[in-house]
């Protein structure tokens, strides 16, 4: 009678358990039916309208630190439990009226300025001469016998692997947010959290001048693409952007900046030159990028399309493109001359920190929280690859860019400036929180050398267009500068 007890008993706890186990599953089951109808539902776009829908279904119409993105978010969960508790037909009612209401505003077009329309005619008008050069160059690159080729990858990562440490400086007071080199490698400009932004002499690194006009972190440094080589020092050289929502336009002859644009709600992250040195972008923690007029310091574009902050913006080297990155870990490539999204650079899974254009002209690589560097071919419309880049997030990454033929004197043979034309894009440097800079091919996407530096984060990296130099900055407030052993023997 015991036994028959204790079985019983047995069979109840595992009737019990299955039955817990089956009402646990469809628990499950039932919430990843919604999320996927949650997904389906077409709601506004328009922030005014989601808060009406908001008050129609008797929620609050804005939370205490909501952003319009989250708001709309919201509103598709709240929805999206109204009509699981209604049932399916209420479901399938919701999403034809919404779809309805979707088709309103299907499309949707911002009214934009003349100045507006007249640079991008401007840019479409720069940009298409440069992409035929660009592949016309590609097509003679690609009759290169594959015997030159091996030579001049042997040649060329031969001195990467050689790159090794010249030096530290102390920075500034505070962590050195963004370092970059003058387009003639003679300088390099560093942005701190101090708010202050300082040129240094290469190699010495001894302090030229100190530039203040920013009363928070600066975000991003950027040179005019002529600066130090034909630009004059009055005009603009510099550009730099900062936590109190100003971006500034500097000479290289005067302490303060020749003019302040103002616009971004949010503090100010990185900051990008176009190749025609007439235009500026700026990538913002108020959830978009703008365009400004360099003659005129005016904003020509407000471009919104993500759901989070932007920290980063590139352009293209032909300047047809732009692209930027944010902390929606989305990545957009933008055609300027349309003003329409080219590519979605959708596949990390935090935030993207940092974006570069191949000098190739259709290849990007973005830096992500994720620890990765991931290779994008806008050929494809897809990611080509992803470099396990770092141990922490990565915050940096550039391509290397050779700087002109003319401007330089040790490309006399017909052979050295073959190697050099096809050097230019060949190899790309990457920064990280885990303390170190790497150097990659950009052909099979393999390490090449690492750098220890003497800080903890790694905040910025960047490569001299003379081939000769790489230089970090840290959040410990100091830069480091790199060179291949030859050349840093000598100093």
């Amino acid at each position: 009678m015991s036994e028959l007890t204790l079985d019983t008993l047995i069979d109840d706890q595992s009737y019990l358990s299955s039955e817990r186990a089956r009402i646990e599953n469809k628990v499950i089951l039932d919430e990843l039916e919604r999320k996927k109808k949650a997904r389906s539902l077409a709601v506004p776009t328009d922030d005014n309208r989601v808060k009406g829908r908001l008050r129609e279904i008797g929620e609050p119409i804005t939370l205490f630190g909501e952003r319009a993105a989250d708001r709309r978010d919201r509103l598709i969960y709240v929805l999206s439990q109204i009509n699981a508790a209604r049932g399916e037909d209420a479901m399938e009612v919701e999403e034809e009226s919404s779809e309805e209401s979707e088709e309103e505003v299907e499309e949707f077009y911002t009214p934009g300025s003349l100045e507006l329309l007249e640079a991008r005619r401007r840019i479409a008008e720069y940009s298409l001469p440069r992409a035929q050069k660009r592949v016309a160059q590609q097509r003679i690159d690609s009759k290169l016998p594959l015997g030159r080729i091996i030579d001049i990858r042997k040649k060329v990562f031969a001195d990467v692997k050689n790159f090794a440490n010249l030096g530290s400086q102390i920075g500034d007071e505070r962590p050195i947010s963004q370092v970059r080199f003058s387009p003639n490698s003679q300088y390099l400009a560093t942005g701190s959290w101090s708010g202050n932004v300082k040129l240094w002499n290469i190699p010495s690194c001894t302090p030229v001048r100190t530039f203040r006009g920013h009363s928070d972190r600066v975000g991003g440094v950027a040179w005019h693409p002529r600066a130090t080589i034909s630009q004059s020092e009055d005009t603009v050289n510099l550009v730099s952007g900062a936590g109190d929502m100003t971006v500034n336009l500097w000479s290289l002859n005067s302490e303060t900046p020749l003019s302040t644009m103002k616009g971004h709600a949010d503090r100010v992250c990185r900051v990008a030159f176009h190749p025609s040195g007439d235009y500026i972008a700026s990538a913002s923690f108020d959830t978009t990028w703008r365009l400004w007029d360099v003659a005129t310091s005016k904003e020509l574009l407000l471009q919104e399309g993500h759901s989070k902050e932007v920290y980063t913006v590139e352009f293209q080297e032909d300047g047809a493109l732009a692209a930027s990155g944010g902390l929606d870990a989305i990545g957009r490539v933008w055609d300027l001359r349309t003003g329409r999204t080219a590519m979605v650079l959708d596949g990390h899974v935090q935030a993207i920190f940092a974006i570069t254009f191949s000098p190739n002209g259709y290849q990007i690589a973005t830096g992500s929280g994720d620890d990765t560097v991931r290779i994008w071919d806008m050929r494809s419309l897809r990611a080509l690859y992803t470099i396990p880049a770092h141990m922490s997030n990565v915050s940096d990454v550039r391509f290397f860019r050779g700087d002109d033929l003319l401007t330089r004197t040790d490309n006399s043979t017909p052979d050295a400036k073959e190697e050099w034309k096809y050097r230019s894009g060949l190899y790309l440097a990457s920064a990280g929180y885990d303390g170190f800079v790497k150097l990659w091919s950009a052909d099979d996407w393999q390490l090449l050398r690492t750098l220890p530096t003497d800080g903890g984060k790694v905040m910025s990296v960047d490569l001299s267009n003379d081939a000769k130099y790489l230089a970090s900055g840290t959040y410990n407030r100091n830069f480091q500068l790199f060179a291949p052993e030859e050349i840093a023997g000598p100093i």
